[in-house]
């Protein structure tokens, strides 16, 4: 996808769905990381914007507007799940953040029948029922592409910095009064 046409897409979601993406709680998710260091808000535009592409690119008749506010929604579960009382088997966020998504949203937003199914089915096969509509599977489709570039980045950021603060294993020359003292490293 070239710039251009992300800016197209970018702009369209923009006049689409104002009210998402100037809400509080949406701004506020900026805050929370979803994949690595990509935020929630970052990854739920990325969403959106890939869901788009990809309906538009296969020449799909789908309701643009559901899957744009779907995928903008569809990780609207507004806490930090890599914090201790998120975290761990017993929260299972994968198999549950889609239905606290749901309430959330359905709290401050009119959902159409497939702005619902895209937000509660996205992590199908961990939802167990399928999506019903094109929409769905499209948003599903896009967030797991999505989810898996943003951590692959992560890990490939990481192995780099590792790489690049790894200690030397060339001996250390440190000056003490005026001359230099060789220290040699164990590893």
């Amino acid at each position: 996808m070239t710039n251009e046409y992300l800016l197209k897409i970018m702009k369209d979601i923009k006049a689409t769905a104002p009210d998402i993406l100037h809400s509080e709680n949406f701004i506020q998710s900026d805050n929370n990381m979803q994949h690595g260091n990509i935020s929630v808000m970052k990854h739920s535009k990325k969403v959106a914007c890939t869901a788009l592409a990809i309906s538009r690119k296969l020449k799909l008749k789908c309701d643009e507007t559901a899957i744009m506010r779907g995928a903008l929604l569809h990780d609207y579960f507004l806490y930090d799940w890599h914090t201790p009382e998120h975290a761990g088997f017993k929260n299972l966020h994968g198999f549950y953040h889609p239905g606290i998504a749901l309430k959330n949203a359905e709290k401050e937003y009119d959902l159409s029948e497939r702005e619902r199914d895209i937000i509660q089915k996205h992590m199908w096969p961990l939802t167990l029922v399928p999506p019903k509509f094109k929409e769905s599977w499209v948003v599903t489709l896009a967030d797991k592409y999505v989810s898996t570039t943003e951590s692959f980045h992560f890990i490939k950021a990481a192995k780099a910095r590792k790489e690049k603060y790894a200690p030397s294993k060339e001996p250390i020359r440190i000056r003490r009064k005026e001359k230099y003292v060789t220290l040699h490293r164990m590893s």
